[in-house]
């Protein structure tokens, strides 16, 4: 019988590895994975390449990990804003390495990664620092840069309800890059708030399929200091 439904977050996350490429969804604070990003800081591993389209805010989640000393490298679309001060403080002293993507491609390389696409010609960032080194190529008349997959070792995805077979469905905007992620990783963790049996999720809301899921997780939602949730 098909059981991915782990224990806990410390099960779940028990086999990443020092050195792992680590995929984690979210946009912002949005469809942040906070359970397994804190339960990786506790796991342990180091040397991690973290795969994100920001690069933390303000003192916890991704930032704390960034601050833990495990992440060798970073490559995200915007390292940059209010409250990046641990990214800030880490890549200034140069103790940590980045890489810079836009983010259309950063998800459609993760995209290609899943897909199996070897490689894919795109028009963003031509003629930039970003396109330095890279195969160019015209078509039709338009310059492309040629991008390859980013694949994972792990991916850390938040979703909203999932099943035993690892069937996700996400809550509005904080689906974001969740997907790609699972798409794009050996082994995906995902935290979801509700457990449904199989069948109660409706296939036209299953967005991310139980063959791209290694691990569920159930967490609670936490509230958020305006009363809220977070999403």
């Amino acid at each position: 019988m098909i059981n991915k439904i782990a224990d806990s977050v410390a099960q779940a996350l028990s086999g990443v590895q020092d050195g792992a490429t680590v995929l984690i969804g979210g946009f912002g604070t949005a469809g942040n994975p906070a359970e397994l990003i804190d339960g990786l800081i506790a796991q342990g591993a180091r040397e991690l390449t973290v795969v994100n389209n920001n690069a933390g805010n303000g003192d916890t989640g991704l930032a704390a990990l960034l601050k833990s000393g495990q992440v060798r490298k970073i490559i995200c679309s915007f390292p940059r804003q209010a409250d990046s001060w641990v990214f800030d403080e880490l890549y200034r002293s140069g103790k940590i390495e980045l890489e810079i993507v836009p983010q259309g491609n950063l998800a459609e390389r993760m995209r290609a990664a899943g897909a199996g696409i070897g490689a894919f010609f795109c028009p963003t960032a031509y003629g930039t620092e970003l396109a330095k080194g890279k195969e160019t190529r015209q078509i039709n008349g338009k310059h492309y840069v040629l991008e390859y997959p980013i694949y994972g070792d792990v991916a850390l995805v938040k979703a909203e309800k999932g099943d035993r077979w690892g069937n996700l469905s996400y809550r509005m905007s904080a689906r974001n890059f969740g997907p790609v992620c699972a798409m794009a990783a050996k082994f995906t963790v995902a935290t979801v708030h509700e457990l449904v049996e199989l069948g109660e999720l409706d296939p036209e809301a299953v967005v991310t399929p139980g063959i791209f899921v290694s691990q569920v997780v159930k967490v609670a939602r936490v509230a958020t200091q305006a009363g809220g949730f977070r999403k």
